[in-house]
C-alpha cells in the first residue's frame, strides 16, 4: 500500500511561524512534524510515500530528499505553481502516483500514535475508511457519526475526523482537477453507506495553532 502525507497547506493559523517555514517542517520534540509521520510509516511497513507540496514547498524535498534516510521512497506532487489544491484536490492531482489500490492519506498537521496498517483493505463497495477520535476541546461538536462501523454525516454523538483515512481511487477518479475540499466528497459517499470507520482513543493531536504546538512540545520535553 502507498501512503500520502498532505503537506501543501498555507499554514495561516500557524503564522508567524509559517512565514518562512512550511508547517510540516515545524518541529515537535526537536523533529520536523512530517518526519514523525515518515518514521512511523516506515516502522509500520510502508515503503512508498507521496507528499504534496505548495507553500514554501521546495523546502520540503530539500529537507527530506528521496526518503532513503528512512528506508522509504518519497515522491512529490508539486502544487507550487497553482497554489494549494486543498485536501481532495491534492489527492486528485496525486492519483497517478498512488496507484489503483487502496491507499492511506495522513494530514501533515496532526501528531498521533495510531498504528498505520499497510495490509488494510476496504470492504467490497466501500470507498473510504476513516479514523475518528474523541472530540478535542477545539472541536467539541465533532464531525461525523460512527454506527455499526459505518460513518454518517448526521446524527447524535459525533466524533472528530482524525485526518487519517484509507481510500479507494474510485472515490476521486471522476472528479475534476482543481481546488476542492474533502469533506463534501466524503459526505456524498456516506449518503450511500460507502464509508466505514473506527474510533481511535489513543494519543492524537491536531497541531493547528502555535499554542497547540507549544503545548505538545512542553509535554514531550518534560516527559509528561
Amino acid at each position: 500500500m502507498r501512503a500520502m502525507i498532505l503537506a501543501a497547506g498555507l499554514g495561516t493559523r500557524m503564522r508567524p511561524l509559517t512565514e518562512h517555514t512550511p508547517k510540516p517542517l515545524l518541529e515537535i520534540g526537536g523533529i520536523p512534524l512530517i518526519v514523525w509521520h515518515i518514521e512511523r510509516l516506515a516502522h509500520d511497513g510502508f515503503r512508498d510515500i507521496v507528499i504534496n507540496i505548495a507553500h514554501l514547498g521546495y523546502k520540503i524535498p530539500e529537507t527530506l530528499g528521496d526518503g532513503s534516510e528512512w528506508g522509504v521512497n518519497i515522491s512529490y506532487s508539486d502544487e507550487q505553481k497553482e497554489g494549494p489544491l486543498e485536501s481532495a484536490g491534492g489527492i486528485i492531482k496525486a492519483l497517478p502516483l498512488l496507484g489503483d489500490e487502496t491507499f492511506l492519506v495522513v494530514n501533515g498537521d496532526i501528531w498521533s500514535e495510531y498504528d498505520f496498517d499497510p495490509e488494510f483493505r476496504l470492504e467490497d463497495g466501500i470507498l473510504a475508511h476513516l479514523i475518528l477520535v474523541p472530540n478535542p476541546p477545539h472541536n467539541p461538536q465533532g464531525d461525523f457519526v460512527l454506527s455499526d462501523q459505518r460513518v454518517r454525516a448526521e446524527g447524535k454523538h459525533k466524533y472528530t475526523f482524525s485526518g487519517i483515512g484509507y481510500y479507494h481511487p474510485d472515490l476521486f477518479r471522476d472528479l475534476p482537477y482543481g481546488k476542492q475540499p474533502l469533506a463534501p466528497i466524503l459526505r456524498d459517499a456516506m449518503g450511500s453507506a460507502r464509508v466505514s470507520g473506527e474510533l481511535f482513543e489513543g494519543e492524537w493531536r491536531d497541531i493547528g495553532t502555535p499554542k497547540r504546538l507549544d503545548e505538545l512540545n512542553v509535554e514531550l520535553f518534560s516527559g509528561a
